[in-house]
């Protein structure tokens, strides 16, 4: 089974069980709920009859029950409200400074609202008297049963935080685990033409010393040389690269000068470069292949006629390179994923290059990559910064 399989398969795990989990709190919670709200009607109804005594009382009644019932409410809010309008007595209702200066007014307000959510017990205060000798007793629900409402929905959002955590680890690992499988791809790359390239460069000192007014010799030693580059900068993929003040002018005059004798007649390369050196702390080998890689993607983007322009803009404390083409552009579809390894347009290649870019220009130069404009039809942008 592939690691991208079991990723899917692992996440899709993980939301299961946090649908499960959540659901199940949700119905737990709605039972308990259900069952203290019902609890708390029926107090509400013995403090209400309790209420009823305590005015019916007389000096025959034992007042010790009923006083004792009405004093052990200690959470449930209360609003006494007699058959005038106005507010008899209150219990656990706090009044902060805001509502201090019209207390009345608040408690009404609240009784009224209570009232509108049904909870309400209406105690006739004298059954020979006028009906219209009555108390309201309006209640809310206690502390304890908002926060057990409130519960579920805490521990859904634990639950989903824990699995984005969980999905972005497993992706991390992921991501990881491809950048070790193209970095022991490039080492070993480096690790095979170090052989041949070492024959090939003994080959070329002997043909110096056989054919020494040979013209072609010097150009085949230029290619070894390059192979000999090439190899190097393969090797020091995964490996922390030693980082000096460079001249970024000088690496970019260099890859303009590799790429000109190498692109088709058809394509015109420009470099717009300042006068002055342009100095940044990095590794001039490593970087110049990112910007050849580029430019060379640039080059199959480009069918036919057409154009690279290579800008360096000093923008005082960041050096900003622009690689742009006039090439097919990439899909917004794409954009984000020309990064990943393994991933191209092409018919062929490994879909590396770019990778590696992103890998030498974050990692290790500790700068910024990215397309900063693509359209089809009309050509690409990449922007590079490095901190000076």
């Amino acid at each position: 089974m592939q690691l991208s399989d079991r990723i899917r398969r692992v996440k899709i795990v993980l939301v299961v069980a946090a649908v499960i989990i959540a659901g199940g709190s949700l119905l737990v919670s709605n039972t308990l709920t259900r069952d203290l709200k019902k609890e708390e009607q029926r107090k509400m109804e013995v403090w209400a009859e309790a209420m009823r005594s305590l005015n019916n009382a007389d000096e025959n009644t034992d007042m010790n029950l009923v006083l004792k019932i009405i004093d052990t409410n200690d959470l449930i809010p209360i609003i006494v409200v007699a058959s005038d309008g106005s507010v008899e007595d209150s219990r656990n209702i706090s009044i902060n400074a805001a509502t201090a200066a019209d207390s009345t007014a608040y408690l009404l307000d609240l009784a009224d609202f209570m009232q509108s959510k049904g909870n309400s017990i209406r105690i006739v205060i004298n059954d020979a008297a006028p009906k219209t000798d009555f108390i309201d007793v309006r209640y809310d629900d206690s502390l304890m049963l908002r926060r057990l409402r409130l519960y579920p929905f805490i521990q859904l959002g634990i639950v989903l935080i824990f699995v984005v955590i969980a999905i972005f680890a497993l992706l991390t690992s992921k991501k990881a685990e491809q950048n070790k499988v193209w970095v022991g791809l490039s080492k070993e790359t480096a690790h095979q033409l170090g052989t041949p390239i070492s024959s090939l460069m003994a080959w070329t000192e002997i043909l110096k010393e056989n054919y020494p007014a040979d013209e072609l010799i010097p150009e085949m030693d230029k290619d070894v040389q390059r192979l000999q580059l090439i190899a190097d900068r393969f090797s020091k993929i995964g490996s922390k690269p030693e980082l000096v003040e460079t001249d970024i002018c000088a690496a970019l005059r260099r890859v303009g000068w590799y790429m000109e004798r190498r692109i088709p007649k058809t394509v015109r390369l420009h470099c717009n470069l300042p006068a002055q050196p342009v100095m940044v702390r990095g590794n001039a080998s490593l970087f110049e292949w990112v910007v050849e890689n580029l430019c060379k993607n640039a080059v199959d983007a480009i069918e036919g006629d057409g154009e690279i322009r290579v800008r360096l803009i000093d923008e005082g404390r960041v050096a900003a390179i622009e690689v742009s083409d006039t090439g097919k552009g990439i899909a917004k579809k794409d954009i984000n994923s020309v990064f990943q390894p393994g991933f191209t347009t092409k018919q062929r290649g490994w879909g590396l290059g770019l990778s590696l870019a992103k890998r030498i220009v974050e990692e290790y130069h500790k700068g910024k990559i990215w397309v900063k404009k693509s359209e089809l039809g009309k050509g690409t942008t990449f922007r590079i910064e490095l901190k000076k």
